[in-house]
């Protein structure tokens, strides 16, 4: 898995620079009687997503001015040419075509790019008016049989564009990274805060044309465009991508207008296929990718098919709503297509991704009463279990989640029973702290504190920014928490503040009979 550094690093550089260079001393935004963009259309930059071993998604949105409707642009459609190649001076073009953008998508463009070969490095790059885009980098999965011996991936979410700068994706963006994860709240849909340290536009995300002009301004950060010109990204939502704690039985005409509009401007700004394009009341986030024989990715939903949040919907005692029989955090259907994916794996580590964290969290001040949060797992016990006695009862192998959420690190083990932390783990979770949400954290903290305290399955907690990064072998995985002491300052530096390792003995030669 050999990865040539310094050229990434140049094309980043450029990208960059071109970045920074593009946007200025532009005027207009219409075509020029040659049918070229007068004003440039790049703005948000490029991204590839949820590769497999023969194709990715490429990813662009022509906004020449994104903070005005349908991105400054009046034209009925736009044709955009894509470009893929080997060398990043696209001197043999091994994929092209044609895609047309559309005001219904807020001329965005997501190309499946087909029939390329598995652990590549591919460039890529956008032609629309005249005008190249930024060249972009990506990389296929491994081939569906293979073993490959090193995957390594970036985990991250919860990015208040208010809240912070997002300096750890320019720590992202220089890493050797196969795929970066996102767990959500890739925007916030609130207004503007008083306390801001950089402003979202004034008002609440309601229609459509407000959250695609929420999803241009966190677009139009840098770091964030560097990432995702650097790596793939594979992505689910949580709730700010919508509304607050949302679960998907809301009443009302209002509300579903807004999750329609919310859904549709999610899928218009993230590197997915088109064929994930929504409804006009649902869109199907979950779905898998397999890096070879060594683990397999399975995106999860945890917003649009739970039932209500029980004892009110907040941090509260257990009441009886909490033990519903009934409760759903998946739903059936994906819940069924979940387990299906569990018991017939062929990968050595099993990975579930989603919003919200599994593990029991008892946060409660008071040693002698127990306090839970019933937006997480915490509120739905009944599926809770059922899943973790699926993995126990079928033996699963190498089960790992990844869930965000929370705006600090956390190492937990997972168990059917967790008064019970002393038993042989189900599974093992990570949950990455947020990109910028809740601004500067401390290292040290009475919250975190008072977890480890209250809760002998958790085995680590650290309330600052950052990421996470795992190295995935067939007979390892070593998970780092990679801290910042700083967002309210660019150019923080980067450190790991905790390395967890997990080992498994695994023989691929009798796995390959």
């Amino acid at each position: 898995m050999a990865v040539n550094i310094i050229s990434r690093r140049n094309t980043l550089k450029k990208s960059l620079a071109f970045f920074m260079s593009s946007s200025l001393g532009l005027t207009g935004c219409r075509l020029s009687s040659r049918g070229q963009f007068i004003e440039y259309p790049f703005t948000l930059g490029v991204a590839s997503g949820d590769p497999l071993s023969d194709s990715v998604v490429l990813w662009t949105r022509l906004a020449p001015r994104p903070d005005e409707p349908h991105g400054g642009l009046t034209l009925d459609h736009a044709p955009v040419s894509w470009q893929l190649s080997e060398d990043e001076h696209f001197k043999n073009i091994l994929r092209h075509g044609v895609e047309i953008a559309k005001p219904g998508s807020a001329f965005s463009i997501h190309a499946d790019v087909k029939g390329l070969q598995p652990s590549r490095v591919y460039f890529y790059r956008f032609i629309a008016g005249g005008v190249a885009s930024p060249t972009g980098r990506t990389r296929t999965a491994p081939s569906p049989d293979a073993f490959p011996g090193d995957i390594r991936i970036a985990q991250a979410g919860c990015q208040n564009f208010e809240s912070g700068y997002y300096t750890a994706y320019r720590h992202m963006a220089s890493d050797d990274l196969d795929l970066i994860i996102h767990t959500g709240d890739y925007i916030y849909e609130g207004g503007q805060s008083p306390h801001g340290l950089r402003l979202h536009q004034d008002f609440r995300c309601k229609t459509l044309e407000q959250y695609r002009r929420r999803y241009a301004l966190y677009k139009s950060d840098l770091d964030l465009q560097a990432a995702h010109a650097a790596h793939p990204f594979s992505a689910v939502w949580d709730d700010h991508e919508i509304k607050n704690n949302w679960h998907g039985a809301i009443p009302g005409s209002a509300y579903q207008n807004r999750k329609s509009a919310a859904l549709k401007a999610w899928w218009e700004h993230m590197p997915v296929r088109p064929t994930q394009s929504p409804s006009q009341i649902q869109l199907k986030l979950y779905r898998s990718l397999t890096f070879g024989r060594t683990v397999s990715f399975n995106f999860c939903d945890t917003r649009q098919f739970r039932t209500p949040q029980p004892c009110g919907g907040q941090k509260s005692s257990l009441c009886s709503e909490a033990m519903n029989s009934g409760a759903q955090m998946f739903g059936q259907l994906q819940e069924e297509w979940l387990l299906s994916r569990l018991r017939n794996t062929s990968s050595i580590w099993n990975v579930i991704i989603q919003g919200v964290p599994i593990t029991e969290i008892n946060s409660s001040r008071d040693p002698n009463l127990k306090q839970y949060s019933m937006d997480k797992w915490d509120g739905y016990r009944v599926p809770r279990r059922r899943l973790l006695s699926f993995i126990e009862s079928n033996n699963i192998p190498g089960p790992i989640s990844l869930a965000g959420d929370l705006h600090r690190h956390l190492a937990s083990e997972l168990h059917v029973n967790f008064s019970q932390p002393k038993k042989v783990p189900v599974a093992h979770e990570f949950v990455n702290t947020s990109i910028s949400s809740g601004g500067d954290g401390k290292k040290v903290s009475k919250t975190s504190d008072r977890w480890l305290r209250n809760n002998q399955h958790i085995k680590f907690v650290e309330n600052q920014r950052g990421y996470l990064r795992h190295q995935i072998r067939p007979s390892s995985w070593t998970a780092e928490f990679m801290s910042l002491d700083s967002v309210s300052q660019r150019h923080a530096a980067l450190r790991v503040s905790r390395e967890i390792y997990l080992e498994r003995k695994i023989n691929i030669q009798n796995m390959l009979r």
